[in-house]
């Protein structure tokens, strides 16, 4: 009796100071970010500097607004067209796909989330931006091909979470909705679905933080030019790919300029987060008074 205690004790206190070392390190990470990059927003100026349209180090011009449309541009696109197929199939997985086919899809849905980005990457290179040149025109290399691969990244994510989701609906939401005469399809959208809206919703935060942060990939294909685009066919460069092309040569204020970039996708992933958790609680009230 007295070893379990311990045992829960010490679990307990372990768990405690592993929450508490996450919580420092993030806090840490965003000091440096800040004490890095703020000296570059005092010295070219806030206005200028959040909303310029160029960025040309060698002139001393540090503008982040193109590169900030685009960054939210990308990740817009990439989750109009990776949600509702990610949500469709995470149904299909959950709710009508036998177990033998279950078997099979989950794990090879999962084995695409460990797929480097570099692979990622050199597919879309080699295979996106041939296509849509040939299709839609252009050089191939553009925001809209930057989204295509960015919504095949972060269909695993996506899927993944919203077909636990919708498992963990507890079995008698179900029944007793078959059992009043509701189909099975009746079933899954009137009750299963806003179920497990909430676990839904917080797998499109996951995959929506993976297509704002990512990098490589997007940097492979978007043609990364610093000005915002016309159309979604026309080449970009999102702030994280701007960070990775600069900072091997950046000094001064070049290299304070793309730690303040990075305070702005801070914010971004920020102020996106805030409006999930809305929508997120909304549904929890709407479930709640249903």
């Amino acid at each position: 009796m007295v070893n379990n205690k311990v045992s829960e004790f010490l679990i307990e206190k372990g768990l405690f100071i592993t929450a508490i070392f996450s919580v420092v390190v993030s806090l840490v990470i965003i000091f440096f970010i800040l004490m890095e990059g703020l000296p570059a927003v005092f010295k070219i100026g806030f206005f200028k500097f959040i909303f310029g349209l160029n960025w040309v180090p060698s002139d001393n011009e540090f503008g982040v607004l193109p590169m900030t449309v685009c960054s939210i541009y990308v990740t817009v696109l990439a989750l109009i067209m990776a949600v509702p197929l990610s949500l469709l199939s995470a149904i299909f997985m959950a709710e009508i796909a036998p177990e033998s086919i279950r078997r099979i899809l989950k794990p090879a849905i999962e084995t695409l989330s460990g797929i480097p980005s570099v692979v990622y990457g050199f597919f879309g290179l080699t295979i996106l931006v041939r296509f849509v040149r040939e299709v839609f025109g252009g050089t191939g290399f553009s925001l809209f091909t930057a989204s295509l691969i960015l919504a095949v990244m972060i269909l695993p994510t996506i899927i993944s979470v919203s077909q636990d989701s919708l498992r963990a609906v507890p079995k008698e939401y179900k029944e007793a909705s078959l059992g009043l005469g509701a189909t099975h399809w009746q079933t899954i959208k009137n009750i299963i679905v806003p179920a497990a809206s909430p676990g839904i919703v917080t797998a499109i935060i996951l995959g929506m933080g993976r297509a704002i942060g990512e990098t490589l990939a997007v940097m492979m294909v978007a043609g990364n030019v610093a000005e915002i685009p016309n159309s979604i066919l026309e080449p970009m460069r999102t702030i994280t790919s701007n960070i990775a092309l600069e900072m091997g040569y950046a000094v001064n204020i070049h290299y304070q300029a793309l730690f303040a970039s990075a305070i702005i996708l801070f914010l971004i992933i920020i102020t996106l987060l805030i409006i999930a958790k809305y929508i997120q609680n909304k549904y929890k009230i709407d479930l709640s008074s249903a």
